[in-house]
């Protein structure tokens, strides 16, 4: 009598990860004045003014985090996990109906609802910057198959080489002619195509708000109110 063989369970790949360094690093800068500011109110101030500085501290460090720490996009085969300021969204490719990419990065749902990607910010500078490039490499692709041409008037260009030579230039350049957001946004396309259809990419959309934020900002801002309205 054989045992029956059990395959094991193919691991799955680590998640890709989208988060804003420049937003960590205006959190970290923000943390930092505001820490600075806020402790020595606490130490140096008279009166009201330490309750005044820690409830701030209690509505504003939350606030900055929410922001600036907090937002990432989660991608793997089966969904994708949106991690906002004061929501976590978690969309299967199957409910997927389309990543849009304009003033801001969404994900809109085939049941009509839309969420933002906070974690990848456009830059109208970069998209600016992504099409210079892009012509810079059009033209000196054009600059450098006129010359094949001319070469090729001659005797091919050295058997065809100087052709090739032009081509490889071209396909070069093409790839680094796209802003980071926008490329990003194609490679979660690529996704959402490969794997919208897929068995284990169905499910629900499911929602939870980060109470973790919301309670300590809340709970900062009334007491701030009440001090500031009682003095």
């Amino acid at each position: 009598m054989t045992t029956p063989h059990h395959e094991p369970p193919t691991p799955q790949p680590p998640d890709r990860v989208y988060r804003s360094s420049m937003g960590i690093a205006g959190g970290v800068l923000l943390l930092a004045i505001g820490l600075w500011l806020g402790i020595d109110a606490l130490v140096r101030g008279d009166g009201r003014t330490p309750w005044l500085a820690l409830a701030g501290l209690i509505l504003v460090v939350p606030l900055v985090v929410a922001f600036t720490f907090r937002p990432a996009v989660y991608a793997n085969d089966d969904r994708l996990r949106v991690r906002n300021p004061f929501r976590l969204v978690v969309v299967p490719w199957g409910e997927v109906a389309a990543l849009r990419s304009g003033l801001s990065n969404e994900v809109l749902t085939k049941a009509g609802a839309k969420f933002q990607l906070w974690a990848i910010p456009v830059s109208l500078r970069s998209r600016k910057r992504a099409a210079r490039r892009e012509a810079r490499s059009k033209a000196e692709a054009s600059g450098q198959t006129g010359r094949g041409g001319r070469a090729g008037a001659f005797g091919g260009g050295f058997g065809g080489f100087g052709s090739f030579g032009a081509s490889a230039a071209g396909d070069s350049g093409a790839g680094s002619t796209r802003a980071e957001s926008d490329q990003i946004m194609s490679d979660l396309n690529e996704l959402l195509e490969n794997r919208e259809q897929a068995e284990s990419a169905q499910g629900e959309i499911t929602v939870r708000w980060a109470y973790e934020v919301i309670a300590p900002a809340l709970a900062g801002a009334v007491v701030l109110a009440i001090l500031l309205a009682t003095g």
